[in-house]
């Protein structure tokens, strides 16, 4: 039997035209995780690598969202070495790791913590030190399922890959594949692997080549702006599917958070594999037909809009 596949996004807070308007501001903002899980059945948290939130936080993320909802996590970005002190990469101080963890506590013992992800830096670069990091990450996280993203091809070069590879196996760390702009030293080569048999990790970040590098008070928005068509999505269908059927879970992350983007992927991937889907917002629709000039054909045969969440109706999950 296949292993279970789950498609999502990462974070909740963005995607325009997908949540209602009352909830774009004030209280309303606060229930767009609750509204979201309508939908999905999974999210990467990606606010944890800005900053460390309470554990009554992350509480009360548990208490918003149904039993069969899962989390993601991204590790603070003092444990990945984005934090720098005169371009020189600062480990974290003990306080910053006895609050992450402390973060994830509540998840954990919710059963919820899908995984801990890793996301290195471009200068994070194939070196032994910086496999010592790696080696610090997995001792962190003892019990966690690990997950290692690079940002740099020193770690993909014929001879550094299968080192690399062996690694994140002795490791039990999950090597989480992207889909990226093939560009220049800082974007990681679409490698499929999988290397450990708890996870297997999917992202996509776009493929928009001339923003990759923009460096201006705008360059997270532009490095994403990039709305997949279908046929892309589908060069990736049977690495999941392989994988899914091997026994080994599967998470698809869309990363591609302009606009409603990412939003609008999560359905496309999900229809891709099989997925039986509740009919996207309307939002979401409208992007569709404005890509395509029409609606997906499986659109027709959705199941009826959530009013509530219901993981017999509503999940993006695939068993």
């Amino acid at each position: 039997m296949s292993a279970e596949i789950l498609v999502g996004t990462a974070n909740w807070l963005d995607h325009q035209r997908f949540y209602p308007l009352q909830m774009g501001r004030g209280a309303g903002h606060q229930d767009r995780l609750g509204y979201y899980a309508r939908w999905f059945s999974f999210v990467e948290v990606d606010t944890t690598f800005y900053g460390i939130p309470r554990p009554a936080t992350v509480e009360a993320w548990v208490a918003r969202t149904p039993a069969h909802f899962r989390f993601s996590v991204k590790a603070y970005r003092s444990l990945t070495r984005h934090e720098r002190e005169q371009r020189v990469p600062r480990s974290p101080t003990p306080e910053e790791e006895r609050d992450f963890l402390a973060a994830l506590a509540p998840l954990r013992s919710a059963g919820r913590l899908d995984a801990v992800h890793y996301q290195f830096p471009p200068w994070f670069t194939d070196t032994p030190a910086n496999r010592e990091v790696l080696l610090e990450a997995r001792d962190r996280h003892p019990d966690d399922v690990l997950a290692i993203e690079f940002r740099h091809r020193s770690w993909y070069t014929p001879d550094a890959w299968p080192r690399t590879e062996e690694l994140l196996r002795e490791l039990d760390a999950v090597y989480v594949m992207v889909d990226a702009p093939q560009i220049g030293s800082a974007s990681a080569p679409p490698v499929l692997s999988v290397t450990s048999p708890r996870l297997a990790i999917c992202r996509f970040h776009g493929r928009n080549a001339r923003t990759w590098y923009i460096r201006d008070a705008r360059s997270s928005a532009d490095r994403f702006d990039y709305l997949y068509r279908p046929a892309e999505l589908a060069q990736w269908v049977p690495a999941v599917r392989a994988a899914a059927e091997a026994g080994v879970p599967v998470r698809v992350v869309m990363n591609n958070n302009r606009s409603n983007y990412a939003v609008v992927n999560a359905f496309d991937m999900a229809a891709l594999l099989g997925s039986p889907l509740a009919r996207p917002p309307q939002g979401v629709l409208e992007a569709m037909e404005e890509r395509d000039g029409s609606l997906p054909t499986w659109v027709a045969g959705a199941l009826a809009p959530p009013g509530a969440p219901d993981p017999e109706q509503i999940s993006l999950g695939l068993r």
